[in-house]
């Protein structure tokens, strides 16, 4: 299968379209063929290996994982033993910031993903997950947002202000949104 590898820290001029082996199915796990992922900080984070403080996670001196990508979408290949929830041919989506869905296939535990809803493609649902729960949880877990309530999204026209926005009108918030000039109709709701 092909894959974006990478062996060192550095901007994108270090990736490489390498020919690897197909990942093996995990117990708890489900191989998904990617159909779409994007980027996101946290790609950019993991590549650069800064803010320094992420290379104890991801590799202090040297990368402990070759493949990028957290945010994914595609169908599934094969289901792991104790996976209940899906099975071959689902369409799903999810994240994972281990890394490994710049690829045609990845392994990937069956609690990140989640199928996707009916008539929505794969470009735009691998889109959602690291935006989309960055967003959520702002309002949710951490901003505690009712209905009725006022809420200010500065960068309301960014990755995670779009879903921001969203969210919280769906929440039945009172929403005033930031953004520059150029994206007021993009924000308009």
């Amino acid at each position: 299968m092909k894959a974006f590898t990478k062996t060192k820290y550095g901007g994108p001029e270090i990736l490489q379209l390498e020919e690897i082996e197909k990942p093996s199915l995990k117990p708890g796990h489900i191989l998904v063929k990617v159909s779409a992922n994007s980027a996101n900080p946290a790609d950019w984070h993991t590549l650069r290996g800064k803010p320094f403080f992420a290379r104890f996670s991801f590799g202090l001196f040297k990368p402990t994982v070759k493949i990028l990508g957290a945010d994914f979408a595609g169908v599934v290949e094969e289901v792991g033993n104790d996976v209940m929830n899906f099975k071959v041919g689902d369409r799903v989506f999810g994240e994972t910031l281990t890394g490994g869905t710049f690829a045609e296939y990845a392994c990937l535990p069956a609690n990140v993903c989640a199928l996707m809803p009916e008539g929505i493609d794969f470009p735009e649902m691998a889109s959602v997950p690291i935006a989309g729960l960055t967003a959520l949880q702002a309002l949710t877990t951490h901003g505690h947002l009712r209905e009725g309530e006022s809420v200010l999204i500065n960068g309301s026209s960014g990755g995670v202000g779009h879903f921001t926005v969203q969210i919280a009108k769906a929440y039945g918030a009172i929403v005033t949104a930031v953004c520059s000039s150029r994206n007021i109709d993009f924000v308009k709701i």
